[in-house]
């Protein structure tokens, strides 16, 4: 790294303080961004979804263990996959520790994968992750939720994703060589197969014995939930990115 910039205390001071009027309204927003997240109606679920967990076979509803409120990681990890993706890999990473705090403050987690229980199991192992993560094996509730596309979907033309067109057939063309590639390349997958899965998160409620759809992220969405990036944010080169350079953590050559 090339530092182009020095200055006195006096002067960083000076700059920190501007800054940091700036951070406070960015927090202010973020505050108000947040109301307006809890303010959005709730829209009744009537579908019959089904999961299976470590526990057996479970409804949406048996998902909130008892809790009134739940949150949902859409974790891209097709059936055909045979690791998760780096991404959700990462972001688990960071929110994996958060769950114990989150249930006891009457919100149930769990993340969610069309991927075979015993295989998300495995995976789960291997990361050492301890969160709850329930496998949707016949991808109603992924494809209802805009994160599972069919093979036809996607070679036809854009799906919907994070409320808007989405049309990956760029990426399908640019193959192993892409930035997408790269990604589908750590799941032992083709690209066509890794965009099948897409990310996101989705809030619910439990009320009266009913569950209500609350919110969905999705995208770039998930930023602050990507714990890596908060901190990157804050350090001297940023992200500094150039192409994919973060991996499974346990792919990472030890130094």
């Amino acid at each position: 790294m090339i530092n182009d910039k020095t200055g006195t205390r006096e002067e960083w001071l000076a700059a920190r303080l501007e800054l940091l009027q700036a951070e406070k309204e960015f927090t202010r927003r973020g505050d108000e961004l947040a109301r307006q997240r809890q303010a959005l109606p709730w829209v009744r679920v009537d579908k019959d979804y089904r999961f299976e967990t470590e526990a057996g076979n479970a409804s949406l509803a048996d998902l909130f263990k008892g809790r009134s409120q739940l949150l949902v990681y859409h974790f891209m990890f097709g059936p055909d996959y045979k690791a998760g993706c780096p991404s959700c890999s990462s972001i688990a990473d960071g929110f994996n520790g958060s769950v114990v705090h989150l249930e006891n403050h009457d919100v149930a987690f769990t993340a969610v994968s069309r991927a075979p229980l015993a295989k998300l199991q495995a995976f789960k192992q291997r990361m050492d992750w301890t969160f709850p993560w329930a496998s949707a094996p016949d991808g109603e509730f992924n494809f209802d939720f805009n994160v599972a596309f069919t093979e036809e979907q996607l070679r036809h033309g854009p799906v919907d994703y994070n409320y808007q067109p989405m049309d990956v057939r760029p990426a399908v063309k640019a193959g192993a060589d892409g930035f997408v590639g790269q990604m589908a390349a750590m799941t032992e997958t083709g690209v066509a197969t890794y965009l099948r899965e897409m990310p996101g998160m989705s809030a619910f409620v439990l009320e009266d014995g009913v569950v209500y759809h609350t919110y969905s992220a999705y995208a770039r969405g998930l930023d602050g939930l990507w714990g890596m990036y908060q901190w990157l944010d804050r350090a001297p080169s940023g992200r500094n990115e150039n192409g994919v350079w973060w991996r499974h953590h346990d792919k990472y050559d030890q130094r």
